[in-house]
């Protein structure tokens, strides 16, 4: 399926290891409680807020903004869009304390994300992260989920840009000591994760998780040529024999 032998793999955090939508969902519902319309379904804040209609969070990756511009921008957003007041820097900063601390408490690793990892270790797979966040605190994310045996990470920080820019990929295909066509990457996005993986000379592995796609019309279009869909991380090792 591959075209190829896989030695290594490359991984995703953010629902690919960590249930990040579950987080979030966790820290919305605590600031809609102080802050917005009463009666929200959570549901519906968590679609808005994963969305990200303006497109910010992909702006900061394409290093156009900062990290704290794009919450922000996006908490604005959200503000307006569920009945809440607009914030200046100051009251942004109250709010995202709180957000952030709730956000924290929401970390959890999918049920499959630590015996996938147990699987790649005992199959002798070297294996890191690409992930379109600060690579410090991607590795604070994962230690808190009791997924700390990740060593190799590319983050947004390294070259102050995130995927679908081919270098990230390529950077943490040299940091396993590997060639691009050795290398599989598994992310839950079919675009900025498989697909760029795929152009960037890697095996793409879309992961596909039932009931947790974004909703956003690339991520209901075919896969690509390069890319290997599974549903779970226990489905990733067989798909790419």
């Amino acid at each position: 399926m591959t075209g190829g032998p896989v030695r290594g793999l490359l991984l995703d955090v953010d629902d690919t290891l960590v249930d990040t939508r579950g987080a979030f969902r966790h820290a919305l519902i605590a600031v809609a409680q102080e802050y917005l319309s009463e009666g929200i379904d959570p549901e519906l804040l968590v679609q808005f807020w994963r969305a990200d209609g303006s497109g910010w969070y992909r702006a900061h990756t394409r290093g156009e903004m900062t990290h704290r511009e794009q919450r922000q921008r996006r908490a604005n957003e959200l503000h307006a869009e569920f009945g809440g007041d607009p914030m200046d820097d100051e009251a942004y900063d109250v709010w995202d304390a709180r957000f952030e601390r709730h956000f924290r408490e929401g970390w959890r690793a999918f049920e499959d994300a630590a015996p996938f990892l147990d699987a790649l270790d005992e199959a002798g797979i070297p294996y890191g992260a690409v992930t379109n966040a600060d690579s410090a605190y991607q590795e604070l994310k994962l230690a808190a989920c009791g997924l700390d045996r990740v060593e190799v990470f590319v983050g947004v920080d390294t070259f102050g840009v995130g995927k679908p820019d081919a270098r990230v990929f390529v950077e943490g295909v040299r940091r396993l000591g590997l060639d691009p066509a050795e290398v599989a990457y598994v992310g839950d996005e079919p675009d900025i994760d498989a697909g760029a993986a795929a152009a960037a000379g890697l095996t793409g592995v879309w992961l596909d998780r039932p009931g947790a796609r974004r909703g956003t019309a690339e991520e209901t279009a075919p896969t690509s040529a390069g890319v290997v869909r599974v549903s779970g991380l226990d489905e990733v090792l067989s798909a790419l024999r």
